[in-house]
């Protein structure tokens, strides 16, 4: 990582989420706004790559209608891809600050119209919900690794006649948690799953040795997604979903600095921490910490 540029690029969008109550707004938009505040380009050495203006949100959803907000996902997942590709086509190295876990489909059709690309996946959840094996489908969120993969709803796993954006044995999931439903599918697949329970036997030195050779072996680089569940409940509550058996954050940082480390890496993603689930600005400054460990030497 000293050798390259890392540019921030906001794309502060929860189209991809359900109202988290009758007449509310998902928070997660607000990511990039409470992490810069906190001087988050300075820590890391960042350069500014600007931020992408979402669609208007909109709740109202009814089951049969595929993904909520598709069509204006598929309309700023395109944008996002236009701006990522310029951050790769400079050889920068490309953090873009959520929103939800939707933006993971704009970030890797970027990496499609460039070649074939492998994708870390850090998530508590599988997030792999599809129409044939959870009908019916809503919130692409809960969808993103399906959708980039080629399954779920029509307007979004083909966008410029890309779909699949990352072949399934070019993915790896880490720290999703040893209880999720979709794990005997996904194996089946081919994806690469270290559960957070194998984690913990692993190590995270081995761990990162093992994504590493699954998301390079046949690429020509490789995407990091985190979504920020995918810390321990008790470290990171700020989540629309916290969940318990989760990644320290001292963990999470060590496996962050071995695969952002490796020059194959082009770009992380973060998603899912909700300002407004953090009024003191606590966790904030944890994922601060993180980043600064992770990028700042």
């Amino acid at each position: 990582m000293l050798n390259r540029q890392i540019a921030v690029l906001d794309a502060p969008s929860n189209l991809g989420l359900r109202p988290p109550e009758p007449g509310a707004v998902p928070g997660c938009y607000k990511l990039p706004w409470a992490l810069r505040d906190r001087n988050l380009l300075t820590a890391i050495h960042a350069t500014d790559a600007g931020a992408l203006v979402p669609p208007r949100y909109r709740a109202a959803w009814s089951a049969g209608e595929g993904d909520r907000n598709a069509d204006a996902l598929a309309a700023f997942s395109i944008m996002l891809a236009d701006r990522v590709s310029s951050l790769l086509k400079a050889e920068v190295f490309a953090l873009v600050l959520g929103g939800d876990c939707s933006i993971l489909i704009g970030n890797t059709l970027a990496l499609k119209r460039r070649g074939r690309y492998g994708l870390v996946f850090l998530d508590a959840h599988s997030d792999f919900r599809h129409p044939q094996n959870a009908p019916p489908i809503g919130a692409a969120a809960g969808e993103d690794l399906a959708i980039i993969t080629g399954r779920g709803d029509s307007r979004l796993i083909d966008l410029e006649h890309c779909g699949p954006y990352i072949r399934d044995e070019d993915v790896i999931l880490i720290g999703v948690r040893d209880d999720d439903e979709d794990l005997p599918e996904l194996a089946a697949c081919g994806m690469g799953i270290i559960t957070n329970g194998r984690l913990a036997q692993l190590g995270v030195p081995q761990a990162a040795t093992d994504a590493l050779a699954t998301v390079t072996q046949a690429t020509q680089g490789f995407w990091v997604h985190l979504d920020l569940d995918v810390v321990d409940a008790t470290e990171m509550p700020a989540v629309d979903c916290p969940e318990p058996n989760g990644l320290a954050f001292s963990a999470l940082t060590a496996l962050l600095q071995r695969l952002v480390g490796s020059p194959a890496c082009v770009g992380l993603e973060l998603t899912i921490y909700d300002p407004d689930l953090d009024p003191t600005g606590r966790y904030a400054d944890q994922i601060i910490a993180c980043l600064s460990n992770v990028f700042g030497s």
